[in-house]
């Protein structure tokens, strides 16, 4: 008992200590991440939403813009306490304080994952912090638990005095590596602090976005026709995240041209601006997958910056790269081609880029997938021919030039749904980039394809939505869509793997009506 109590306050130590640096991890991985919440503040963030209106108004009046930094500093010195006791609880069972911290961790996942435009990416942070509490802990509880077998008429013994010395050495070091990697996190997370800064005191001349009349075909459970800019999907390979600043970023279109052009942010915003309801899907997008969004998005057309340059005969690619080095092969012709639209946009609903959207500027060319044409973060055009580059995607095993395919997509109902007999509505979206669609049909039960009722587009570049309505008697029935293009391009029901250059096939649902 007198051991035990000799060294209750040093297991109380190691579980704070460890504690504090899993804290520190997390947040250096998540600066280097450039994610918008730390595990604390997403918690922070959660308790905030759950908290009710009079409590966060009394705050706001109280605490003024203090309430936010005040709530973080309350969940850090609840943290402390719970380090403490998990600490202690380690000195009688090691594997309970492990279940404590994981505890603390199923926490902080629940906040981030319920944080809006959440990814499961966003987890890595909390993940690493678990990792460095229950190794940490781990490290304490030897140098702790040979003290605490030491009896008492030895404490003062050299063996005892190496043990201690080891014990504080731990303690030391664990100290400074946390205190390391807040100081780092601290310098990762200025660039984005600052460029984030920049971005927010950016007045663009665009104009906020407005939904059309008609585009909506007033389903509820259909996905919105404009994608909100927090659930728009991201795909891209960049671990960190670019951070440039619109005065440091620049534009070389430099190869196969005439003359090279080198054009800085404010050269760029000068100049018209285009603005364009434009539909991207990701050529990773499975038959009926939601890697698919429609946003307003406002820049400047790329094919008067590329006569700019004049290209040579023989040019047929253009060599797009990021400014973390990803890069993809686009053909000229798109680009050249001001019936196209492709442009350097640097806008998305009314506002400046976010910097996962590719801030302060990012290529979008409507019928190619982003594989081939939409580069985030674009620094340099280089005017070439394909058979002279090999871009990311392409030399791994990807098509080339990558025209986007037809495809319709059912939203409501829901797969395993059950219904009363009689009608139901069945009701999604079709797109195909610069090209539009014509028509929406369904089937139900691998019978005759009947049309659907397809909502008004303001342009070939963005989505419909469409519904329809089927009567259905009691069992289990199985809906198929397929959509035609303005082109006469009917959608296929061949299935086709999203590799080399985009899935094919119907999709579908299975729903049952009971009798």
């Amino acid at each position: 008992m007198t051991r035990m109590r000799r060294t209750t306050g040093a297991w109380a130590l190691a579980g704070l200590l460890a504690g504090a640096a899993g804290l520190a991890v997390s947040y250096l991985i998540t600066q280097l991440m450039s994610e918008r919440l730390t595990p604390v503040s997403a918690v922070a963030e959660l308790v905030s939403r759950l908290t009710p209106g009079s409590v966060v108004h009394w705050a706001i009046d109280t605490f003024g813009t203090r309430d936010k930094p005040l709530l973080i500093a309350g969940i850090l010195v609840v943290l402390v306490g719970l380090f403490l006791v998990l600490g202690r609880l380690a000195r009688r069972s090691l594997w309970a304080a492990y279940a404590g911290f994981g505890l603390l961790a199923g926490v902080g996942a629940t906040a981030t994952m319920t944080a809006n435009g959440a990814a499961v990416t966003d987890l890595l942070p909390l993940a690493a912090g678990l990792a460095t509490w229950i190794g940490a802990l781990a490290v304490f509880a030897t140098s702790l638990r040979r003290l605490d077998a030491v009896p008492e008429l030895e404490r003062f013994e050299p063996e005892a005095a190496r043990t201690r010395r080891r014990f504080l050495l731990t303690t030391a070091g664990v100290a400074v590596g946390a205190g390391a990697a807040t100081l780092l996190g601290r310098v990762a997370g200025r660039g984005r602090e600052r460029v984030e800064q920049a971005r927010r005191l950016l007045r663009l001349d665009v104009t906020p976005p407005r939904v059309p009349a008609g585009a909506t075909i007033g389903v509820e459970g259909v996905a919105p026709w404009q994608t909100p800019t927090s659930d728009f999907y991201l795909i891209d390979t960049a671990f960190t995240k670019p951070t440039i600043e619109p005065r440091d970023w620049q534009l070389r279109i430099h190869g196969m041209v005439e003359r090279e052009v080198v054009l800085t942010y404010a050269d760029l915003v000068r100049r018209p601006v285009v603005e364009r309801w434009i539909t991207l899907n990701c050529v990773s997008n499975e038959v009926g997958g939601d890697l698919v969004g429609n946003a307003w998005w406002s820049g400047v057309a790329l094919a008067p910056l590329l006569e700019m340059a004049g290209p040579l005969d023989g040019a047929d690619a253009v060599l797009q790269t990021s400014q973390d080095g990803w890069n993809c092969g686009t053909p000229l012709e798109a680009l050249v081609d001001g019936e196209v639209g492709a442009m350097l946009a640097v806008a998305m609903n009314g506002e400046p880029l976010p910097i996962e959207h590719g801030f302060p500027v990012r290529t979008l060319v409507p019928g190619l997938y982003g594989y081939v044409s939409a580069c985030k973060w674009v620094v340099d055009l280089e005017v070439t021919r394909f058979a002279d580059i090999e871009a990311y995607w392409t030399q791994r095993g990807w098509g080339e030039r990558g025209p986007v395919k037809i495809a319709s997509r059912i939203d409501v109902p829901r797969p395993g749904t059950e219904f009363d007999a009689g009608e139901v509505v069945v009701a999604g979206s079709a797109w195909k980039q610069h090209t539009g669609i014509a028509a929406v049909e369904i089937a139900v039960d691998g019978g005759a394809w009947t049309p659907a009722e397809v909502a008004s587009a303001p342009n070939d570049d963005s989505w419909v939505q469409w519904r329809a309505a089927v009567t259905l008697e009691p069992g289990d029935h199985q809906i198929r869509v397929r959509a035609t293009g303005k082109d006469g391009d009917v959608q296929t029901g061949a299935v086709a793997d999203v590799l080399p250059d985009g899935a094919t096939g119907w999709d579908s649902v299975d729903l049952t009506v009971r009798g």
